[in-house]
């Protein structure tokens, strides 16, 4: 085999889609003989003041576009190249239909519908001049690798010339199931501060809630200040790490997921319905995007769209221990089977493969 492949996630490790997408398959298919060159866009630094509610350097943003230039002045030297999402976030694809006329293949893989960040942009100087940049990225591709069956279609309305559906996936054996606390019900949510909005409008169905139930709230990667938005709830706010997320997510009783229905939400890939999953987690979701498909697929949980149905879903997971345990115990069997890495990273490999062949 011939390489090595250059690999430019969009984040360093610390970032959720760039680690999950990305890094957690390079050791893989490193034993199975490929070689990679891994340039992230956005470093660890760039990533902390990010989370860290201090925004985004402008600074930084600089460093890291001419970072990325210089990289991809040295694309000749590579056999393809693997790619998230786009070379230059909100800068026009001339890079990418420079590296098709070029000859030089790429592979782009999304997990968010990150088009709509152009095309249905407040900013219409962002909609008029690079409103169609991601179905460019797409068309140009050799292959579009998609989260889901939304972002696949897009990558097909936009003429890209392969497309492959791989789910979001985890590695199934960092999981564990654990034998839950006969106390108080902990209801769990795993995510980042951009996306807890979505906790917060749940507020009056957890009210009402803790009238007929002792639960508490366990938000893992929330800001602290959710609590104080959540009147009249036990919450409990623990910061995210990748070496602690498994063990929050085991003291978990029930993993929610709730959603907005609206075009960026149908992109999502149910990443956190499949880690409650992976630890037996019983899940109540948002039936938005690819939830119900997880859901409903794997017999995993309950879907719930109006108060009135996360409210009765909460009732019934709560006072039924043993639904609860068959719902984790289907969970748990579909990510082995659908969701882990190993039941995947075949296919994953099969697109390289299919684009080395070609190039030789």
């Amino acid at each position: 085999m011939t390489g090595p492949v250059l690999v430019l996630p969009k984040y360093a490790r610390k970032g959720a889609s760039s680690r999950l997408r990305t890094f957690q398959y390079l050791p893989f298919l490193e034993d199975k003989g490929w070689q990679f060159t891994v340039k992230p866009l956005f470093d660890e630094v760039y990533l902390d003041s990010l989370y860290s509610g201090k925004g985004r350097s402008r600074v930084g943003l600089v460093f890291a576009y001419l970072r990325r230039l210089f990289f991809m002045l040295s694309a000749f030297r590579y056999r393809f190249i693997w790619f998230e999402k786009e070379l230059f976030p909100y800068m026009p694809a001339w890079v990418e239909m420079l590296l098709s006329l070029a000859g030089i293949r790429y592979i782009v893989d999304y997990d968010d519908a990150i088009f709509h960040n152009y095309d249905l942009s407040a900013n219409k100087w962002v909609r008029r001049f690079i409103g169609n940049k991601i179905d460019i990225v797409m068309r140009n591709a050799y292959c579009v690798i998609a989260g889901n069956a939304y972002l696949a279609e897009r990558a097909r309305i936009a003429g890209a010339k392969r497309v492959v559906v791989i789910p979001t996936v985890v590695d199934h054996e960092r999981y564990s199931t654990g034998k839950h606390s006969s106390q108080a019900i902990t209801i769990g949510w795993i995510g980042s501060p951009t996306t807890q909005r979505y906790v917060e409008h749940l507020l009056p169905v957890l009210q009402r809630l803790r009238q007929e139930s002792d639960f508490r709230l366990l938000l893992v990667g929330a800001t602290e200040d959710i609590v104080s938005k959540l009147s009249g709830i036990d919450v409990d706010v623990e910061p995210w790490s990748e070496d602690t997320e498994t063990s929050l997510i085991k003291k978990m009783d029930i993993g929610i997921m709730p959603l907005k229905d609206g075009p960026w939400e149908r992109g999502k890939c149910g990443y956190k319905l499949i880690q409650y999953m992976a630890s037996g987690v019983p899940v109540i979701a948002s039936p938005v995007g690819v939830n119900p498909s997880i859901v409903d697929g794997s017999g995993c949980g309950l879907l719930a769209d109006s108060f009135s149905e996360w409210q009765e879903s909460f009732s019934r997971l709560i006072n039924d221990p043993q639904q609860r345990r068959r719902f984790g115990d289907a969970g748990r069997a579909s990510v082995k089977e659908r969701f882990s890495l190993n039941s995947q990273v075949d296919l994953l490999e099969s697109c390289l493969i299919s684009l080395e062949v070609k190039v030789d």
